[in-house]
């Protein structure tokens, strides 16, 4: 299996933003089918799960890459690195190419692009179970925090109410 990652051109951003929305979509439908209430913008596309405006603001914010397979793009990711603390905020691989040790093969290569990193940090909804055995079972993070109701992230207020795990792995 041959994974690299290309740094997004602007030419492809669009769709970028579109198959991100699908593997999210794709989890929340997974789990909830068509009573999700989850989702935070309905638009001419239907209801997202993750908004446009949250993974243009990550892709404006951080580095996005195109995740491809022997040349062909599977999924994406963007990250932000700061000296030694590296956040990953989008990891997504299209639904049909999932369970092949694609997204695994990935974040591997996203640790060796930034050796310099001690912490990485994620997130992730509660509901996502493929997110969360990804993260803690293949890649090594462990959850660190549960946003609820009784414990509010006070850096982001307005996911106020959304239920997240926060995740974190420490490189040795």
């Amino acid at each position: 299996m041959n994974i690299s990652l290309q740094p997004l051109q602007p030419s492809d951003r669009e769709q970028f933003i579109k198959d991100n929305q699908e593997a999210f979509n794709y989890g929340a439908l997974e789990e909830f089918g068509l009573r999700n209430d989850r989702f935070e913008e309905t638009n001419e596309d239907g209801n997202q799960i993750i908004s446009r405006e949250t993974i243009v603001a990550s892709i404006e914010n951080g580095d996005a890459y195109r995740i491809l397979l022997d040349n062909v793009i599977v999924g994406g990711a963007v990250i932000k690195v700061d000296g030694t603390h590296g956040e990953l905020e989008l990891l997504f691989i299209s639904p049909k190419h999932h369970s092949k040790g694609i997204g695994c093969a990935a974040w591997c290569e996203i640790e060796k692009m930034h050796p310099e990193v001690n912490v990485w940090e994620t997130f992730t909804p509660y509901f996502e179970k493929r997110n969360i055995h990804f993260y803690v079972n293949r890649c090594g993070f462990h959850i660190v925090e549960f946003f609820n109701k009784q414990h509010l992230d006070e850096e982001n207020p307005a996911e106020d109410g959304f239920e997240m795990f926060r995740f974190e792995k420490r490189m040795e």
